[in-house]
């Protein structure tokens, strides 16, 4: 069976009717997702169109004013454990002389309210500095560091506690075209072990790299990419995504060109 993949049709992330409003403005509207073991999925909107809300609805940070979130069939905040996150942006003292390797050990600060990080921590936190590329800098000031380095620092924090689960919010945001590309390969090479999930503005590092694609705009719609269209596409950035009674799902319609690189031909053949 493929190591990929080992169960096809293993939910990961069920969002069924979902509904999410801030201040009684609604965000998200009737959102029925379902994203499998082994996917390597791009989020891609607009501004405003709730992707980071739908991170926060998957780590049980928010609840839906209506309908059901679940990770590996639990309440989020019951699956958290098997969940890492990378977040866009991380606010910190560029005077507080934190190291690359206290960054990384920062992940596994839930283990530890009482007591220090004990060898097993740090063979850890060695093993996913060295993962990530960035051995060589495991003392290094975190405020020293590059903008890829840092996201580097921070997707190894989100392994350090072996996640089955990963999710990022805008990991390139920042960073030059060659930081981005090495950051993707990386996250490739994670795919072969665990589901990602990439909120990204980049469309074409989506198509590249993705698995399938989740489109959204208020309402949503998940694609495999060979089936990702032009249609699709303009619905989510036009605003013309169609909103529907919460008794039906949200589906981009009238698919007329498929993307079709040889990166998606060869993911289709190795997942049919």
């Amino acid at each position: 069976m493929d190591s990929k993949n080992p169960q096809p049709s293993s939910i990961v992330i069920k969002l069924d009717d979902v509904c999410f409003a801030y201040n009684h403005e609604e965000v998200l509207h009737n959102i029925n997702i379902e994203l499998t073991a082994g996917s390597f999925v791009g989020v891609v909107g607009p501004n405003g169109g709730g992707k980071s809300t739908l991170l926060k609805l998957i780590l049980g940070l928010i609840s839906p004013v209506r309908g059901d979130v679940y990770v590996f069939e639990k309440e989020p905040i019951m699956a958290r454990k098997d969940i890492g996150y990378v977040p866009q942006h991380l606010s910190f003292d560029a005077i507080f002389p934190v190291t690359v390797l206290d960054v990384v050990l920062m992940g596994r600060v839930d283990r530890h309210l009482t007591g220090p990080y004990n060898k097993d921590d740090k063979e850890a936190a060695f093993s996913t500095i060295e993962q990530v590329g960035l051995s060589s800098l495991t003392n290094r000031r975190f405020s020293e560091l590059s903008g890829g380095e840092r996201q580097r620092v921070l997707i190894a924090q989100a392994l350090i506690s072996s996640p089955k689960l990963l999710l990022l919010d805008e990991p390139t945001a920042n960073v030059d075209r060659e930081v981005e590309r090495k950051i993707y390969e990386l996250l490739n090479r994670l795919n072969e072990k665990i589901t990602v999930v990439v909120v990204s503005h980049n469309l074409n590092v989506v198509t590249c790299h993705s698995s399938h694609v989740t489109c959204i705009n208020r309402t949503a719609s998940t694609m495999a990419i060979e089936d990702f269209t032009k249609d699709a596409l303009h619905a989510v950035y036009q605003g013309d995504m169609a909103v529907l009674h919460h008794e039906q799902c949200c589906q981009v319609i009238d698919p007329t060109a498929s993307i079709n690189t040889p990166h998606h031909r060869e993911y289709k053949d190795n997942h049919q």
